[in-house]
Formats: structure tokens, C-alpha cells, sequence
């Protein structure tokens, strides 16, 4: 089954003259074509659909997209170029693009490389013209599988549904070790103002110590951390929780990250010791489902995931409807927490599982991503808790 027709937005050359097309095909034996831009060659992964308007830059550089496709469902991608200051990461993690329409020139006082340039730099694999609608139709109802894109002068759709069929999926996969850096460092950049072109500042008075691990962070929980006068320490995935308490750290986070939770055993082992000398500890993302695996709690692959920057989340201490932004594939079944956990926050698109508190420890998590970037920033006062649940911690041990 053939979908898509090229675009007349979107017409991209070879270094011949040559036409570059594009076929995306899906494992179940869907075939889509377009025009090819960015990279050319072949890509695989699982395809998902973010439903954002704005943020294409942040999307694409986030390291949680590490083994999938990218489908953005707003047409218009690339009128604003990519500027240094956006990045989430230190390069495009995800393994291709699809886009509906793409503008040819970018405009915007920030900008300083335009998105088909940055692909090609990162080389990456894009396809525009393409029905995105149809295609995300396809994933709403049918749920994620695994796909491939081929981008060149010539392409072989049987080369890319060969390809969609090979990978292996992110079920089981601890892709961490992808992306995370390996070696501590410091960070201590808070985030820029409008006057300040939105460059990171330094901060020179920090008032407390935060340990996180980097298990594919994006840099804007780093400047949210910063932004409330914290000194951030990362460290690696497999560090030792042991080395971790010896830093003396106010509170603890655990960052977003790719691929399945279930497969990072050392992660789960880590938590469980800091959560026993009691200090403060906050999941986001990956490090939410963490938290559920290590106190005992089940985590499953959903149907399609949540990405996008419009979900409504209910608090449900207070009643407050917050709108996030979201990224993951995996979810903390609530029907399996133990009984130290509480729900603190449901879904009200499908109502799973979007936080959760310790009954008796200062140790909490939430699903989504409350640093945003992209995204609406109603979910950034949990790091006003975290900041709170530190406070009070350093006050009981002074």
C-alpha cells in the first residue's frame, strides 16, 4: 500500500540535478513516499508522532527520541532555524524526521543554520510532502510499531520495509548507555532572559546541592535546577549510590532517558539505597518509572506514548489541571504500586500514571516533563517541590 504524494513546498536536489526522494515504510508493509532532504541513507527505529506546534529544535535534540522516528503533526517545521541556545542535548538524538511541509528559508532574529543544513551536519534522514495525518491515524489506531526511512536519488522500498522489519524494537533495550555522558561534571548555568538574548548565566551564589543522574537529561532541567539557586553535579548512569551519598547532596534527581526501564537494573539498585538514607529523591520521566520498579510496581509499553506539549494533567491533592509537555513510551502500571506509593497526578487524556509520592519518604516523581522546553511551563512549580522537600531536609540535618 502506497500513501503520500511529494509536496510542492519541499523540492530538494541532488548534486546532479537529480530529484532526492524519500520512502518511509512501516513494518506492517505501509509504504510512504516523499522528497528526501537532510541526510541521505537508510534509518530505523520505532515511529512516533509529537502533536507540538513550536519546538521542533528541542524535539529533535532530546536524548529520550534515541531509537525512533519522529513524526511532527503541525505542518509548518523549519521557519524558525536552529540557534545554539535551544539545544536539549549535544546533538539530534532521534533517527529520522517526517514532515508535512517544510518552508524553504528560515526567519527569525535568532536563527543561525537552517534545519535541512543542521540534518545534513548531524546526518540525519528527512522526508517532507508527507500525509502526516494519515500516517498518524495509522499509529493512533493501530499503536507504534517499527519503521524505516530511505532517503537518496534512487530508493528501494523493499530495502526500507526490510529494514523496519530488522530492528528490534525498544522493548527489553536499555539504550541509556546511547546517550548519557560517562564521566561527572558540573553545571551551574541558569537560564538567559529575553534582554540577555536567552543565553545561559552563571550563577554565583547556589544554596543547595543536586546530584543528577544523566540518563539522557535534557539541559533545560539543568537550567530549571540552576534558575532556583541549585549546583548541579551529574553523574553516569552506573554510578554507585555509594559515591553519590558521599557527595553529601541536598536531594538526588533521576533524569528522563530512552528506551525501556525495565532493562536499567542498576538504576533501580541505585535508587533504592539513596531513597534508604533518606534523601530527598525525584524521578522524572525514566526516572519516575525507576522509581515504580524499585519500590516494586510494574511498568508496560503503551499503546502510542505521549508526545506533545498539550497534555492535561490533574493533580489530584489539589484538583489543579496542569498542561505538559510530554515524551515516553513506557508507563507505570498504577494497578501494580505497592502500598508506600500514592497517586499524585493522572492523565486526563487516558488517566494512567503521571506521578506519585513516597508515603513516608521525601521521594517523589512525576511522568511528563515539567521542564518543558518544549512546552507550557505549568508543570515548573515541581521543581518548586523538590527545592521545598531540600529546604526541609537540610533544616532537620543542620
Amino acid at each position: 500500500m502506497r500513501e503520500g504524494t511529494p509536496s510542492l513546498f519541499c523540492i530538494f536536489h541532488g548534486r546532479r540535478g537529480e530529484k532526492v526522494q524519500a520512502v518511509l515504510a512501516l513494518a506492517d508493509g505501509s509504504i510512504f513516499r516523499g522528497t528526501g532532504f537532510g541526510s541521505s541513507g537508510l534509518a530505523a527505529g520505532e515511529i512516533c508522532f509529537n502533536t507540538a506546534m513550536t519546538g521542533y529544535q528541542e524535539i529533535l535534540t532530546d536524548p529520550s527520541y534515541c531509537g525512533q522516528i519522529v513524526t511532527l503533526t503541525y505542518p509548518h517545521i523549519g521557519n524558525t532555524g536552529i540557534n545554539p541556545e535551544d539545544m536539549e542535548g549535544a546533538q539530534i538524538f532521534c533517527s529520522a524526521l517526517v514532515l508535512r511541509n517544510m518552508p524553504r528559508t528560515p526567519s527569525n532574529w535568532r536563527s543561525q543554520q537552517s534545519l535541512p543544513d543542521f540534518l545534513v551536519e548531524q546526518g540525519i534522514p528527512a522526508i517532507a510532502g508527507m500525509d502526516t495525518r494519515a500516517l498518524t491515524r495509522r499509529l493512533r489506531n493501530g499503536g507504534a510499531q517499527n519503521a524505516a526511512l530511505l532517503v537518496g536519488v534512487k530508493v528501494d522500498e523493499q530495502e526500507a520495509l526490510n529494514a523496519a522489519r530488522r530492528f528490534p524494537g525498544l522493548l527489553g533495550r536499555d539504550l541509556v548507555q546511547d546517550v548519557a555522558a560517562q564521566h561527572s561534571s558540573e553545571w551551574l548555568l541558569a537560564s538567559g532572559s529575553p534582554e540577555q538574548a536567552y543565553q545561559a548565566q552563571p550563577i554565583t551564589h547556589p544554596k543547595h546541592h543536586v546530584v543528577v543522574y544523566d540518563f539522557g537529561k535534557k539541559h533545560n532541567i539543568l537550567r530549571l535546577l540552576a534558575d532556583r539557586a541549585c549546583r548541579v553535579t551529574l553523574v553516569s548512569p552506573k554510578t554507585p549510590a555509594a559515591e553519590v551519598i558521599a557527595l553529601h547532596p541536598d536531594g538526588v534527581l533521576f533524569s528522563n532517558g530512552p528506551g525501556d526501564p525495565d532493562a536499567l537494573d542498576y538504576a533501580q539498585e541505585a535508587l533504592r539505597e539513596i531513597m534508604a538514607a533518606r534523601i530527598p529523591t525525584f524521578g522524572l520521566c525514566l526516572g519516575h518509572q525507576l522509581l515504580g520498579l524499585a519500590l516494586g510496581a510494574k511498568t508496560i509499553k503503551m499503546k502510542f506514548g505521549h508526545h506533545g506539549a498539550n497534555h492535561p494533567v490533574k493533580d489530584l491533592r489539589t484538583g489543579r489541571v496542569l498542561i505538559t509537555s510530554q515524551n515516553h513510551g513506557f508507563a507505570v502500571d498504577a494497578q501494580t504500586l505497592p502500598d508506600v506509593l500514592r497517586i499524585t497526578h493522572t492523565s486526563l487524556f487516558d488517566g494512567s500514571l503521571q506521578g506519585m509520592a513516597h508515603k513516608d519518604l521525601p521521594v517523589f516523581s512525576f511522568q511528563g516533563h515539567p521542564e518543558a522546553g518544549p512546552g507550557p511551563h505549568d508543570a515548573s512549580i515541581i521543581f518548586d517541590a523538590f527545592v521545598t522537600a531540600m529546604q526541609q531536609y537540610g533544616a532537620a540535618h543542620a
